[in-house]
């Protein structure tokens, strides 16, 4: 897919100021419940991109691109293409922030779209290395560049604007709904894989059934960009967003003025980050190469739970509400770590193991990624908080996600499965280490 990609941007800090919740209501034609729809649509045609593309990695490019090594080898070499959309987000956010500034919202957001969807149903008509040798890695190489660039440019403020349109008591609620696109996104990508997968041959999948999900990807792509467009191109969501400061600024001058918080952004949700990429792409590689279990019956297990983790992420915004955000984060962050002690043991136990994994990973997974967004945004300035939330977010993918299956997958089959606790827990480490930080800089600043 893409990555992704777009899909985490910080929604609104732990606090806001008295000045934006006074102004939380003044345009009465824009409802946050309008905003979440256009919201949900916008995150999940994003991480159903980037789903396609990472459930490919593990079941189509090995064979269809890397026929010259071996199985895991191939797939590591997937997992390096998986990376490379995260990489050069950054640069994407820098160059669609200039366009917006230079020639406005919509503008933006159509050339980014137009771009992913581009790249991605290129990516369908790739031919394979049999047909024209190294030359289709090479090809698949630059969609995926492209991809990248297009996330970049795919955020639009609408989570912001949610987060600081609802009611104060219920801002965690309304934080989680962007969040509700990460598992939409994959059952829909993994019961396209498993219906295609189930119905035909492995030659016919590998031959052409692979490539439908990409041409359905590109559908969902026009479709979001029709829903997007017409809230952000609005004459009130355009006010609106005027109202609460989320504008574009140079990507330079916030990470000279404010490059700190966009790192501490960054870090405080990274433990949700590491884990988001080793309950979905790598268990289905790992399970894949060393195990019979079917892959139809992996994805199933995979669908329950990512249904598991919507209802998570829901629960998240309801704890956060009353318990805060930074101590929900904290507390996932210790209870993940916990769980990767038990990884090893599960993934190493045959079909119920791996399924407890999968389903524990998941569930724990929606409750600490449903409040990923906008753990620390209220640290930068208003002027700042809509480019320097997609720099935090940009960084978040890059440090705790881009490179996990790849990384996790190499070092457990060299050493064994101890290798996913240990990048679990630098993820905790990060993520406990940036909250209190966090919380440490409020206090001196009272």
């Amino acid at each position: 897919m893409s990555s992704p990609a777009s899909a985490t941007y910080p929604a609104a800090g732990f606090e806001e100021s008295p000045a934006s919740l006074s102004r939380a209501d003044t345009h009465e034609d824009v409802t946050p419940s309008e905003i979440a729809v256009g919201v949900i649509i916008g995150r999940s045609s994003e991480y159903f991109d980037f789903f396609v593309f990472g459930i490919a990695c593990v079941l189509v490019f090995p064979s269809f691109l890397f026929p010259f090594l071996s199985r895991l080898d191939g797939t590591l070499m997937g997992f390096a293409l998986l990376a490379v959309a995260f990489v050069v987000r950054p640069v994407g956010t820098a160059i669609s922030m200039a366009i917006q500034r230079r020639w406005g919202r919509g503008t933006k957001l159509t050339v980014a779209l137009f771009l992913l969807g581009v790249c991605t149903v290129g990516m369908a008509f790739l031919p394979g290395y049999k047909d024209v040798g190294l030359t289709a890695v090479v090809a698949l190489l630059i969609l995926r560049v492209g991809q990248g660039l297009a996330l970049g440019g795919s955020w639009d403020g609408l989570p912001s604007l949610l987060a600081m349109s609802a009611p104060k008591e219920r801002r965690g609620w309304y934080a989680m709904i962007g969040q509700l696109g990460a598992p939409l996104g994959f059952v829909l990508a993994a019961s396209l894989f498993a219906y295609l997968y189930s119905s035909l041959s492995v030659q016919e999948f590998l031959a052409w059934g692979w490539r439908y999900p990409f041409f359905v990807a590109f559908a969902v792509n026009v479709v979001a960009l029709f829903a997007r467009l017409r809230l952000v191109v609005g004459q009130s969501y355009s006010e609106l967003l005027k109202d609460r400061e989320l504008q574009p600024v140079p990507v330079s001058r916030v990470m000279r003025d404010e490059g700190s918080n966009v790192l501490l952004g960054a870090f405080a949700a990274l433990a949700s980050f590491a884990l988001f990429h080793l309950v979905t792409v790598f268990p289905l590689s790992w399970i894949t190469l060393y195990s019979e279990q079917p892959v139809t019956q992996i994805l199933g297990v995979q669908i329950v739970g990512a249904f598991l983790a919507a209802g998570a992420i829901m629960v998240s915004g309801w704890l956060s509400d009353h318990l805060g955000r930074r101590k929900l984060l904290g507390g996932m962050a210790v209870l993940i770590g916990v769980f990767s002690f038990m990884a090893p043991v599960l993934l190493n136990s045959g079909e119920v193991g791996s399924t407890m994994f999968l389903l524990l990973g998941f569930v724990l997974l929606g409750l600490s990624y449903g409040q990923a967004s906008g753990t620390v945004t209220a640290n930068f300035s208003p002027q700042y908080r809509y480019t320097g939330a997609a720099l935090s977010a940009d960084l978040a993918w890059i440090i705790g996600a881009a490179f996990a299956p790849l990384v996790a997958l190499y070092l457990s089959a060299q050493f064994g499965l101890l290798a996913v606790t240990v990048y679990l827990l630098s993820g905790v480490a990060c993520t406990l280490g940036a909250l209190n930080l966090n919380r440490r800089m409020e206090r001196r600043d009272r």
